[in-house]
């Protein structure tokens, strides 16, 4: 379970705190990966228990591991879908071994039997956006509701829709500030990080898979293409929805 138990701070005040991180850290230039730690910093002095971050279990666990070092012990949020590959699973073990961190498995409503059972099998094949909203986008609304912020591994380069992510801002959605403190880095950088800090990390990046999400859901990307491209192949869809 989260570790997070306090009251929530009021919205106006939460908001105020993000709008003005946002001028304070934003920037069109490209800051230096070190900023973020800083900006880590800052939250975790600034928010404490209330401080949550979200992992996929795939190059974003190299954020859990700049997280940990600012705010030990900070809960990490995984979305346990029941459609996870066997090694993005196998990750999140890994990650819980080797860093000071509380995983918190987020679970959707339904287990994915009970789900076929309503909504028919595979629904994730007809109608992905619905399959997606009740197994992420839904779990991660109901857990982030004990929180006042929370940090993403979203990158300007993962697609032309993230291209303006600022370090920190003010998430209407959910009502509570988000940091995002890769948002400038690129996956070089992100891979380079990991190498140098042991950090453990999903082994399907190595084996053309640069964007992991449920495994059917989830291609091979061939080389140069969109790094995205392998999510949702053949569709328009590009996102699951949590940070629309």
């Amino acid at each position: 379970m989260s570790t997070a138990q306090q009251e929530r701070r009021p919205r106006e005040e939460l908001r105020a705190l993000a709008e003005g991180a946002e001028e304070w850290f934003g920037s069109d230039v490209p800051p230096p990966p070190e900023d973020a730690a800083e900006v880590l910093a800052w939250a975790a002095e600034e928010f404490g228990a209330g401080l949550a971050v979200a992992c996929s279990m795939a190059a974003d666990t190299v954020l859990v591991d700049l997280v940990a070092k600012a705010r030990p012990g900070v809960d990490v949020l995984f979305l346990d879908t029941g459609y996870h590959f066997a090694d993005t699973l196998g990750t999140r073990a890994e990650l819980e071994y080797a860093l000071d961190v509380t995983v918190v498995d987020v679970k959707p409503e339904q287990s994915v039997a009970e789900q076929d059972r309503v909504h028919g099998k595979d629904l994730f094949a007809r109608d992905p956006g619905r399959c997606c909203h009740l197994r992420k986008v839904e779990p991660l609304a109901n857990s982030l509701a004990g929180y006042d912020a929370w940090v993403t591994g979203v990158r300007r380069g993962d697609n032309p829709l993230r291209a303006n992510t600022p370090l920190v801002s003010w998430d209407a959605t959910h009502e509570l500030v988000k940091i995002n403190p890769v948002a400038f880095w690129s996956f070089d950088q992100v891979l380079a990080h990991a190498e140098a800090n042991h950090t453990p990390i999903n082994p399907l990046l190595a084996a053309g898979y640069p964007s992991i999400g449920c495994e059917p859901c989830t291609r091979r990307v061939n080389p140069g293409d969109d790094p995205r491209s392998g999510r949702w192949a053949g569709l328009a869809k590009t996102e699951c929805g949590i940070h629309l």
